[in-house]
């Protein structure tokens, strides 16, 4: 283990969470239902990041830079209307939005955040 790193829920192929020098970074976050229409698994997965960053002791003002991965840009829309009322304001990181065919064919959207640690965390 490299000094310093701190791995979070590891499993046999991924942690979802590491920290390291002050930078909290995210494994791809999908939604627990996916039965849910965009907006729901928008939210979804936005509750999920807020968990993890909240347990490493940090929030959405301070992430670096988000990746959202959109199986059907048509939803692009949809998914806005819920980050724009969960981001930061006057925080809104640096994001990319791509279509990308996801691991699972009823997932919508697939998030991956990078964040820097509040002082003192």
């Amino acid at each position: 283990m490299t000094q310093g790193l701190r791995r979070f829920h590891v499993g046999d192929r991924l942690s979802e969470m590491a920290i390291f020098q002050n930078v909290v970074y995210l494994a791809g976050q999908v939604p627990s239902d996916a039965t849910k229409d965009i907006a729901g698994q928008t939210r979804q997965v936005l509750a999920m990041v807020d968990r993890l960053l909240a347990e490493a002791g940090t929030d959405n003002a301070h992430i670096l830079m988000a990746t959202l991965y959109l199986a059907d840009l048509a939803d692009y829309d949809a998914m806005n209307a819920v980050w724009d009322d969960w981001v930061a304001p006057g925080d809104a990181p640096p994001r990319a939005t791509v279509q990308a065919r996801l691991a699972r064919p009823d997932w919508k959207i697939e998030i991956v955040v990078t964040a820097a640690l509040t002082a003192g965390a």
